[in-house]
């Protein structure tokens, strides 16, 4: 994933203006959902849901990450408050733009910082893992099956179907949310699938780099060099916070640091989760606190926005 993404981004900053294919964002994300799915049989389910007050606290602990990272953008390059916060928010890219244009931001702004953060996570956290050693210390393994062809079209089918219906609801990351969905229902109600193939997996992270490098082009750091500064400031701070809260969650906890830094990183959740995949490192945790932060945010920052912008009009 991160060899795509970088040769695509390098490419589009040289000026040479590559573009993804359609659909293969939603096409990686049904892949590595329904793979993630497979981790989650009954007895790896049931631990993930006691955990649950650590995966809240992971959701509102990304708002605090939100407005820190929203301070630092703000005083680094001087964009509005509206912008600098929903540029800060690690939540879903789309979703934060369209949010923040709704409220008034500079919805420019707003992406590029978004595209920015992931892209910067992605790189940083997998490569700062990886080379700290944190590999294979969980023993969660998804539930042995063998490849069965039919069986795999058909799980896919499925979870193409779901990220459909639930993208026709509105939903942010359907593509990704309806593939994992199914398949966690079906592997805790142990039902004979099939597995993923490892080559199937890479080319469904493929898709995801080339779709990711594809947001980025050149006019867009030419035009606002220092907020682009400013932005990776911000981000480099609030990878820096996440770190630190993930090995202090795992100090109370026991769980392993390696696996509670990926937990509660503010990246994309299908690159996070690939992230621990590849390193063993506690893939039903990761998705899991993953995909709470993502609801939290996406259920709470208009809200909470607005309820923080009508206490600064009274004070």
């Amino acid at each position: 994933m991160i060899g795509p993404l970088v040769a695509m981004a390098a490419c589009n900053f040289a000026g040479i203006g590559l573009r993804a294919v359609r659909g293969a964002r939603e096409t990686g994300q049904v892949v590595i959902g329904s793979a993630l799915g497979l981790y989650f049989t009954p007895l790896v389910a049931r631990e993930v849901l006691s955990y649950w007050p650590l995966l809240l606290a992971g959701g509102l602990f990304a708002i605090l990450l939100g407005v820190l990272g929203g301070w630092i953008l703000r005083r680094a390059t001087g964009v509005d408050a509206t912008t600098a916060f929903f540029a800060s928010v690690p939540g879903g890219a789309a979703e934060m733009t369209l949010l923040g244009e709704r409220y008034g931001a500079r919805a420019d702004r707003v992406a590029l910082a978004q595209s920015l953060r992931i892209l910067v996570v992605v790189v940083v956290v997998p490569f700062a893992l990886t080379y700290s050693g944190a590999h294979g210390t969980d023993l969660y393994q998804p539930a042995p099956l063998p490849l069965h062809w039919e069986r795999l079209a058909m799980l896919l089918a499925s979870g193409a179907a779901a990220g459909a219906l639930l993208a026709r609801l509105g939903m942010a990351n359907a593509f990704m949310f309806g593939p994992l969905a199914v398949a966690i229902a079906l592997t805790v109600g142990e039902a004979e699938l099939s597995s993923v193939p490892s080559e199937l997996s890479n080319a469904a992270q493929v898709l995801l780099g080339c779709t990711l490098g594809a947001r980025f082009e050149r006019s867009s750091l030419q035009s606002a060099p220092r907020y682009v500064f400013g932005v990776l400031a911000s981000v480099a701070a609030v990878i820096v916070v996440a770190a630190l809260f993930a090995f202090l969650l795992a100090a109370l906890s026991g769980l392993p640091a390696a696996t509670l830094v990926l937990a509660m990183a503010p990246g994309g959740i299908a690159e996070m989760c690939i992230t621990a995949k590849v390193l063993q490192l506690g893939v039903p945790l990761v998705t899991a606190a993953q995909v709470a932060r993502v609801l939290v945010l996406l259920t709470s920052t208009g809200p909470g926005f607005r309820l923080l912008r009508r206490s600064r009009e009274a004070t």
